[in-house]
């Protein structure tokens, strides 16, 4: 794979993070911010943008290994898909 990671956060709309999905993260200039709920605890991790370039993706598992300062994560990357309120069939009777 020749993409790294920055390039693909960019592009993806949900994050699981050694095992918990993550709706919530912002990627800016300088961090990448990752918010996930563990039951009712709330778990947040941050990363500096040196060490998401750092970031390796691993064949086998198809998730990238990010190691930041409370260690090394397992980063999956995913894209949401989004669904619309038109009913195809409608536009059809119209026609």
């Amino acid at each position: 794979m020749t993409e790294n990671l920055l390039a693909v956060l960019e592009t993806s709309d949900m994050l699981e993070i050694d095992g918990l999905h993550a709706f919530d993260f912002e990627l800016d200039n300088e961090k990448l911010l990752i918010t996930a709920m563990d039951g009712r605890a709330e778990k947040r991790w941050r990363f500096s943008l040196e060490q998401v370039n750092a970031a390796t993706f691993d064949d086998t598992l198809q998730s990238w290994t990010l190691t930041g300062d409370s260690g090394e994560h397992r980063l999956i990357c995913m894209s949401a898909f989004t669904g619309n309120n038109n009913d195809e069939d409608e536009a059809d009777d119209d026609a």
